[in-house]
């Protein structure tokens, strides 16, 4: 069944409403590229496969029916701490999410953005391997994994603090593919003042300030 509705103007006449419910065709080709003004009345037109004439119902709007339209992200932002500063953050954050921000926050709070970006886009790239686990919270604690998880438990970071703040913004960016980073693929990564033997077998992705990622 197909349903067609044609809306008839808030200043048509009594007559004009009465012929229609005898019948009468009106055109709504024109009519459906107009706003729907208050208290407007529409005619909705039953439309079957048979040869019976059509069936039409009378509605009444009280109201117009307004469509939410969501706020349009910053995502074109000229630099990340530009975007970083603009994002509109939750105060109730899901356990993923708060995971992942743990993980830039502990792994890379003193790094600049991009490097914090390139720490939450490797929680990401597991979750999305074979590999690992896939959720953030089990990528994060996964064993042996990250050095500031201890005995399966991430520590709670200073929510009051400006690194806190930050580490949520990055962790929403990340999320969101809101901007892109020099370690996009990278599974893995450690800090530039050590050598892990997992590191010669990997394939170097980048170094931004005191972390080397791998693929």
């Amino acid at each position: 069944m197909v349903r067609k509705t044609t809306r008839v103007g808030a200043i048509a006449s009594a007559t004009l409403l009465f012929a229609t419910l005898l019948g009468t065709g009106l055109s709504g080709a024109t009519a459906q590229d107009q706003a729907e003004p208050e208290g407007l009345a529409t005619v909705d037109t039953e439309i079957s496969a048979s040869d019976e004439a059509p069936v039409q119902q009378i509605r009444f709007v009280s109201a117009p029916v307004v469509q939410p339209v969501e706020a349009a992200e910053t995502d074109d932002a000229a630099s990340l701490q530009q975007l970083v500063s603009t994002m509109a953050l939750e105060d109730n954050m899901s356990d993923e999410m708060r995971c992942l921000a743990q993980a830039v926050y502990f792994e890379s709070r003193g790094e600049p953005l991009d490097g914090q970006l390139a720490v939450a886009r490797v929680v990401i790239n597991r979750t999305e391997s074979s590999q690992f686990p896939d959720d953030y919270c089990s990528v994060v604690t996964q064993r042996a994994q990250f050095s500031f998880v201890r005995g399966g438990t991430i520590p709670d970071p200073n929510t009051s603090t400006a690194a806190w703040r930050r580490a949520k913004a990055i962790a929403r960016i990340a999320h969101q593919d809101m901007w892109d980073s020099d370690a996009e693929d990278a599974l893995y990564f450690h800090a530039s003042h050590v050598s892990p033997r997992w590191a010669r077998t990997k394939i170097a992705r980048a170094r931004i300030d005191s972390h080397v990622f791998y693929r």
